[in-house]
């Protein structure tokens, strides 16, 4: 199929160029008119797109790839059906593929061959995670980027792992390129992810030796050898291959899908491992046992293989022809009894058809059926079984908001119409509801953006994100993507803003009040003391208990309130006797006592200190409980003249007196500041707890 010059697909995609062709498809380099981006459109051929299994087997391609949305994926845009042609809008990657870098620079350095390798596992591991096989990995089907970004693509055989695709691949049928096939596909048994991981295997030993495991002079010789015949080790000594590498190629290539690797993550994290430890191995110890070949009859020994292709990605299937005497004769010979029975069968299957066939029977006339409301495939079997030529029968789409998709809307000529085998019948099928836009409602609220959405009959579903810069309740995104044409009816995710992400509260149990507050800035949380409290577990100034709890969330910058502990309940009664006053009173206060003062007066022997104290040393009260301590006294005036007044205050307190008034005079030969006399005179009789007045020097004094 040439290149549609100036075809646009569904009014959107224009047809710029061909990037090349393939069995099943063609594929063109394109425009997206609407984004205004470049696409690659793969078109399938039109001898197949009346073949219902090639169709299905495309829609089901783009159906599964369409699933995929990786980085080491090659992404699916868009599917469709124009006419007659079948078109899926993919990706278009800037760079080349695998085959064409081999090609030009033959072996690739272990480095490159192991990040590539890594690139190709990370793609198929989440494949593999939605229930896809890729079935056909080879370095065709990978593209490398310009920034050596790897991309796997044409899951045009990938099969999903559900029996809803059993219609289209027959079981047994043997897919994908001989080369690279794993011999459990070979034989037609039962795949699962690790056959894929074969063909990476041999994608990887071609990397890093430029040639492949097996080579052979036709398909089945090549099939047969991955079935049966161990692949030839890579030899470190000899290659450069590090002895890690070349032990997971020999791993990867194991006939025993069990003996190969787990899974595709698996690889890629051993491909990680032998990058860094390159001398390590993996078990690379094989046992290659026989294989059953009765699957493709007796095979001689293979010639030698021909001299490598320049495109080492695909197999080598040219014989070499070359052979002296009667072995050239005998080679003949047997090709031609080979080839005679087959030619026989042929001419015996294609007369029986014939003969079958509406078009030898002359002059038959068709009654056209009523083929409206029913499917484009069953449509046109009933055409095909009714004697109509399937060359005479059109299909055209228009879009349609009352007939289901791929039903026929009408068809020409009328329903009971006579026709010929030959007659032309034209069948309008139904393309499903129109296309609208994607309209613009970023910004908007949710309700409103949902109501925008059904004003072009599509659908909306909300999902939530947080988001720092869009207030909550308005859309901050939506797919599919502003512009783009969806069909009516179809369903749009919108993203609705939770507004600011919420902080989750830490545990600030058992931190001191200063350590849960330099914890709470750094989350962008402040602390506030809601209660202080006694407790005989937890010492003073730890936290006792939070609100919010921990792990609950709470909005930036606002406030957890805290329980803090003021330490034990009850205290220990120190033992004050002995002491003076002052240190007495201050041993309990500190203690969280109240402190009462008593006296007792003992002229003869008073000693300014605590004899007595109630309760006893080590008693345990609750804290500010009161503890009254006894001073011994002599119970009078004691003698202060000359002293500063701060030492004539606490002599007069040491002997049971409180500080009465100050008085001031300048009658007196003493220093400034010493006390003159006291009122009472000293040595006076006198009760504890009375006051006594001081009277000091002072020359300024009038």
């Amino acid at each position: 199929m040439n290149a549609p010059t100036e075809k646009v697909f569904n009014n959107r995609y224009r047809v710029d160029g061909t990037l090349g062709n393939g069995g099943m498809a063609n594929v063109y380099v394109g425009t997206d008119t609407l984004l205004r981006r470049r696409v690659a459109i793969k078109v399938l051929r039109e001898q197949y797109a009346s073949d219902d299994d090639f169709v299905k087997r495309f829609s089901y391609e783009a159906q599964m790839a369409a699933k995929l949305s990786h980085p080491n994926i090659v992404n699916v845009y868009d599917f469709g059906r124009e006419d007659h042609s079948y078109y899926i809008v993919m990706e278009l990657v800037d760079g080349a593929t695998l085959g064409e870098l081999m090609r030009d620079e033959r072996v690739l350095p272990e480095p490159v061959a192991v990040d590539y390798a890594i690139q190709i596992a990370s793609g198929l591991a989440y494949a593999h995670r939605q229930g896809l096989l890729h079935r056909d990995v080879k370095p065709a089907n990978v593209l490398v980027t310009k920034d050596d970004v790897v991309k796997l693509s044409d899951f045009g055989i990938a099969r999903a792992v559900s029996e809803h695709t059993l219609g289209v691949t027959q079981p047994g049928m043997v897919m994908g390129s001989v080369a690279y096939i794993s011999p459990e596909q070979a034989q037609g048994h039962e795949i699962d992810e690790r056959s894929d991981l074969y063909s990476v295997g041999v994608v990887l030993y071609q990397m890093l030796t430029g040639s492949l495991p097996f080579v052979g002079e036709t398909p089945v010789a090549v099939a047969l050898k991955h079935v049966s015949e161990p692949p030839p080790p890579i030899d470190p000594r000899t290659t450069g291959v590090s002895p890690a590498i070349a032990s997971i190629v020999a791993r990867l290539l194991r006939k025993n899908p069990q003996e190969r690797f787990a899974s595709a993550t698996e690889l890629a994290s051993a491909l990680r491992e032998a990058r860094e430890k390159p001398n390590a191995t993996q078990g690379a110890e094989q046992s290659f046992g026989d294989a059953p070949t009765s699957r493709f009859g007796a095979v001689r020994a293979p010639n030698p293989p021909p001299r490598r292709s320049s495109a080492p990605d695909r197999p080598l299937y040219e014989a070499t022809l070359v052979d002296d005497g009667d072995e050239r004769g005998h080679r003949g010979l047997d090709r031609r009894w080979v080839m005679l029975p087959l030619l026989l069968l042929a001419a015996v299957v294609i007369g029986f058809f014939a003969l079958r066939s509406p078009l030898f029977a002359p002059g038959k006339t068709i009654d056209v059926p009523d083929l409206r409301g029913k499917s484009a495939t069953t449509a046109q079997q009933e055409l095909v079984q009714r004697g109509v030529s399937s060359q005479s029968i059109s299909v055209t789409s228009e879009d349609s908001e009352t007939v289901p998709q791929d039903h026929v809307i009408r068809q020409t000529p009328d329903a009971g119409t006579k026709i010929g085998p030959h007659d032309p019948v034209a069948l309008v099928v139904s393309g499903g509801l129109p296309r609208v836009a994607v309209p613009d409602v970023k910004g908007y609220d949710a309700s409103d953006a949902q109501r925008e959405l059904q004003k072009v009959k599509l659908k909306a579903k909300t999902t939530g994100a947080y988001s720092a810069s869009v207030a909550a309740g308005q859309v901050i995104d939506l797919s599919p993507g502003v512009g783009t044409s969806v069909r009516q009816g179809s369903t749009v995710v919108l993203t609705v803003s939770k507004g600011v992400q919420p902080i989750t509260v830490p545990n600030l149990v058992s931190m001191t009040v200063d350590e849960a507050r330099q914890k709470l800035a750094a989350a962008h949380l402040a602390l506030t003391i809601g209660q202080e409290t006694p407790s005989d577990t937890i010492p003073a100034n730890v936290i006792a208990s939070q609100n919010p709890d921990p792990g609950a969330t709470a909005a930036p910058n606002s406030t957890v309130t805290v329980i803090v502990s003021t330490g034990a309940s009850n205290a220990a009664v120190p033992n004050v006797v002995g002491e003076d006053l002052d240190t007495a009173t201050q041993a309990l206060r500190d203690a969280g006592l109240d402190v009462s003062v008593a006296y007792t007066v003992d002229a003869a022997n008073p000693t300014g200190k605590i004899t007595l104290q109630q309760p006893d040393p080590d008693t345990k009260l609750k804290k500010g409980s009161r503890v009254t301590i006894y001073l011994s006294v002599a119970g009078s005036v004691p003698d202060v003249t000359g002293m500063s007044l701060d030492d004539a205050k606490r002599a007069l307190q040491q002997s049971g007196y409180q500080i009465g008034n100050i008085a001031e005079t300048q009658e007196s030969s003493l220093q400034e500041g010493q006390v003159v006399r006291t009122e009472p005179e000293a040595n006076s009789t006198l009760k504890p707890g009375e006051s006594v007045n001081i009277t000091v020097m002072h020359a300024g004094s009038q």
